[in-house]
């Protein structure tokens, strides 16, 4: 099954392509320039180098949050249009399960964490069982200090990785030796996960319906929270 990935939830744009278990090309940028102004130009450039065209493509992958709110849109705007033109289905994958994955059968609890901004991070908890990772815990957006206290009572060593890892390097130096930190190659957001987390879902007949596939924000978007606030100051 030859499956397209993309993830633009954070600031690194990622593409990739699958052929069944075999990585066929990946591009990714971890700058700063507009998601909006490089996502099409990658898939292009991608497809190209490996000699596929859309139609050749047996579905797609994109990561659905929780994330930047501007990149996770242009990502599932990207998909979609992409999607409908070839008529191809389409998975949809939680950012934090494909960053999970980089933490390749590690002894230990995985912690991928997301920079949210406002003080708070995006997280979720895995476990390696037999070969399969495991979710532990609900996504959720919470302040570091409170990850840290809810992991305090356990005793297994922690993998943290991810664009939180840096700006709250110390909080997460309170679990003393327990703390593990992949190498900096590890902690970016990979589109070949997306696409090999979505390849899975597709050949289980878990494709979604691409009118119905929303982002996860795990929080409210900022124009929701202006929409509440107008709605709180009518008379």
């Amino acid at each position: 099954m030859l499956v397209l990935g993309l993830d633009s939830a954070t600031q690194v744009a990622g593409v990739a392509l699958i052929d069944g278990d075999r990585l066929v090309a990946e591009l990714f940028c971890n700058t700063r320039k507009n998601h909006s102004q490089r996502l099409l130009p990658m898939i292009a450039a991608l497809l190209r180098e490996a000699g596929v065209k859309l139609a050749d493509l047996d579905g797609l992958a994109v990561a659905l949050g929780p994330g930047s709110f501007t990149g996770l849109r242009i990502g599932l705007a990207t998909v979609k249009g992409l999607a409908h033109a070839a008529q191809k289905p389409v998975a949809g994958i939680p950012t934090l399960d494909g960053l999970a994955w980089n933490a390749w059968e590690v002894p230990g609890l995985v912690c991928p964490v997301l920079y949210a901004r406002r003080q708070e991070v995006y997280t979720a908890l895995y476990r390696w069982q037999e070969g399969e990772l495991c979710r532990l815990t609900p996504y959720q957006a919470l302040d570091p200090y409170s990850l840290v206290d809810s992991l305090k009572s356990s005793t297994m060593p922690v993998y943290f990785l991810g664009d939180g890892v840096a700006p709250y390097w110390e909080v997460w130096q309170q679990l003393g030796s327990r703390a593990r930190f992949l190498p900096s190659t590890s902690t970016l957001p990979r589109a070949a996960q997306i696409a090999r987390l979505g390849r899975e879902r597709l050949l289980a007949g878990k494709e979604d319906d691409l009118f119905q596939l929303k982002p996860l924000y795990l929080r409210p978007s900022p124009a929701e929270r202006q929409a509440r606030l107008k709605c709180k100051s009518c008379p």
